[in-house]
């Protein structure tokens, strides 16, 4: 067993995307091959209407899949091929743009005016960005949740884990897509293939993530559960962790125990031309889109 070590933690950054949602960008629209095959994550949550209701009005997407996952309040979407509908707490949509979709999401609150939910953008192979455009749209009661003898529980949305297999299939990535809570003071060792790359979201509470003892030659200024870690060390709320090589990651949940997304996908390694919701292989690719949105042949016929 090899541990994976942590490359990185980073604080999601206050961002407004839409037309003026307030969200919280944890990576996205920078360097595309850091988190390869992923390309974008956003936490999108708030207390008040004034801060989301505005949503995501009718834009395009081209050569990548969009995964959207609710935990509180409700995203209406519809498209041009004419698919509608709503996700509540707990679902997950995964929708495969392809050759070319344009649709809209507009979230809205539970009956205390909260919202709550996650976007992230995994990129297609260049084989697949002009397939044909689908959607898995996955109910909260399909998503199967398993809970180990300690307590910690994982909602498996996507990949096999603990004997469970997640509800959304066929995808490119072969990702493995996990909503992970783990109580306060339980240290965790959770398996990882080594060919993917992996990332955890932390969205509530906080945690340790090492890949051995605590560092060396720092000054330990808090205590974990009995375990002595730098403070600066915790991942707390709205804390990206990247991670580096392994086939395992080691989570000591804090005081107050901690609920993460962990993601991986195995790497596509291709050029990548990007702008905006279009991502393609070559500039004059990206280029072409952009042509067909101006001319209106963007949409492509469903056989």
């Amino acid at each position: 067993m090899s541990i994976r070590p942590v490359l990185d933690t980073r604080q999601a950054r206050p961002t407004l995307e839409g037309a003026g949602v307030k969200l919280h960008r944890a990576f996205g629209f920078t360097d595309p091959s850091e988190c390869d095959p992923f390309l974008m994550f956003d936490d999108f949550r708030g207390d008040h209407p004034a801060d989301y209701m505005a949503g995501f009005p009718w834009h395009p997407h081209r050569g990548i899949e969009t995964i959207t996952y609710v935990l509180a309040g409700s995203v209406e979407h519809g498209d041009s091929l004419g698919n509608q509908g709503t996700l509540g707490a707990g679902d997950v949509q995964w929708m495969t743009a392809g050759s070319g979709i344009m649709h809209q999401e507009m979230p809205s609150g539970n009956a205390t005016g909260q919202m709550h939910g996650f976007q992230l953008w995994a990129n297609l192979p260049s084989d697949l960005k002009m397939t044909a455009p689908r959607y898995q749209d996955i109910k909260s009661g399909d998503i199967p949740e398993v809970i180990d003898d300690d307590g910690t529980r994982a909602r498996v949305i996507v990949g096999e884990f603990w004997g469970q297999r997640g509800p959304i299939d066929g995808i490119a990535a072969d990702p493995q897509y996990l909503d992970i809570s783990i109580p306060a003071g339980v240290k965790k060792r959770i398996k990882i293939d080594t060919y993917r790359r992996a990332f955890a979201y932390v969205f509530e509470g906080s945690a340790y993530f090492a890949d051995a003892a605590a560092p060396q030659g720092v000054l330990l200024e808090k205590e974990v559960m009995g375990q002595e870690v730098n403070i600066r060390d915790l991942s707390g709320n709205r804390t990206l962790v990247r991670f580096g090589t392994g086939d395992e990651i080691v989570v000591q949940a804090g005081e107050r125990g901690v609920r993460f997304l962990l993601i991986s996908g195995a790497p596509i390694e291709e050029p990548v031309a990007w702008h905006g919701p279009i991502v393609m292989n070559t500039r004059s690719e990206l280029e072409q889109a952009f042509r067909e949105l101006r001319n209106g042949t963007f949409i492509k016929p469903q056989h």
